[in-house]
């Protein structure tokens, strides 16, 4: 199979495309012949050698977690997915490998692909659905009502965040370029702070929660903009949440645990209505290293998305 795939840790350059030896599904797994995968911001932080865990790490080694495809065979023990079915997911935690035309993963892992939902689409939305929800409904406890400051409002997690908490009734404030206020606005956003033109400590207060997905300085003057009891949630901080700057608040780093149900809610949300897709900038597989670039420079909004077949 194709695949963009790393034979050491670095910057964009090391990133290689070429043939790697095809996945065979073992017991409770399925093999998905992968039709698109997202780029996320843990991409470039593993291909740079960021996480703890690339000490067990094998060479060549395959980037990317989640991903839209079709079943194209079945380990032994699967009875609840068929040979076609079109589904979505993300890979296990701690796992990585979707930049390809071929992945093996456990059954229970994904879901069915809603209808009517493209895969570049749902691509799209797995890992930054997964983690919006798990982050405002079952981290934070997002509750109708509540005012919500969801940092860097323009990417993925966050686009999706700023919709589900209107799905949830609370009030969206978001911080972003004024470039992409127009587009974060039409996300629902009810406030929008210009982090180029304002200080969001300055202009935002009391607050019930607040969703970081920038880390940071950022992520450390958060705090300030919470009400006594208020808790904070961080994505892009590391695996623990920082510290708070101040005793009557809380600091959570949300888990983001897979399965197919955590899948499937994300498609109930997508196909109500509640959340759309995001922008999208389409690049084949043997463009990773352009798409990492890009990535890394974190100016660009919605999702980058590889168009695998």
């Amino acid at each position: 199979m194709k695949a963009a795939f790393l034979e050491q840790f670095g910057g964009p350059e090391v990133l290689k495309y070429g043939d790697l030896p095809d996945p065979v599904a073992a017991a409770g797994e399925v093999v998905v012949d992968v039709v698109a995968a997202s780029v996320n911001a843990a991409d470039w932080k593993f291909r740079a050698g960021q996480y703890a865990r690339h000490s067990q790490v094998k060479f060549p080694q395959i980037p990317g977690r989640d991903f839209s495809g079709v079943v194209g065979a079945l380990g032994s023990g699967v009875e609840d997915l068929r040979l076609g079915d079109a589904v979505f997911g993300v890979l296990g935690a701690g796992r990585e490998g979707t930049y390809c035309e071929k992945i093996a993963i456990e059954a229970a892992l994904v879901a069915k692909k809603p209808d009517g939902l493209s895969h570049v689409n749902a691509a799209a939305l797995a890992l930054t659905g997964l983690t919006a929800v798990n982050s405002l409904e079952d981290t934070l406890k997002l509750k109708r009502g509540e005012t919500i400051l969801i940092q860097g409002g323009a990417g993925g997690v966050a686009s999706f965040a700023i919709q589900l908490a209107k799905h949830i009734g609370a009030r969206a404030i978001t911080t972003t370029s004024a470039a992409n206020a127009d587009y974060v606005r039409s996300l629902g956003a009810d406030e929008v702070v210009d982090y180029n033109g304002q200080d969001f400590t300055k202009v935002v207060s009391g607050c019930d929660a607040v969703f970081d997905t920038v880390g940071g300085d950022v992520a450390e003057k958060s705090f300030a903009v919470l009400k006594p009891g208020g808790r904070a949630a961080f994505i892009a901080s590391g695996l623990e949440a920082p510290k708070p700057t101040r005793p009557d608040v809380i600091a959570l780093r949300p888990p983001v645990p897979r399965s197919r149900a955590a899948m499937e809610r994300v498609g109930q949300l997508i196909a109500s209505g509640a959340v759309r897709p995001p922008e999208i900038k389409l690049y084949r597989l043997s463009q990773a290293a352009e798409a990492h670039r890009l990535s890394e420079s974190r100016h660009f909004r919605g999702k980058l998305v590889f168009q695998v077949r």
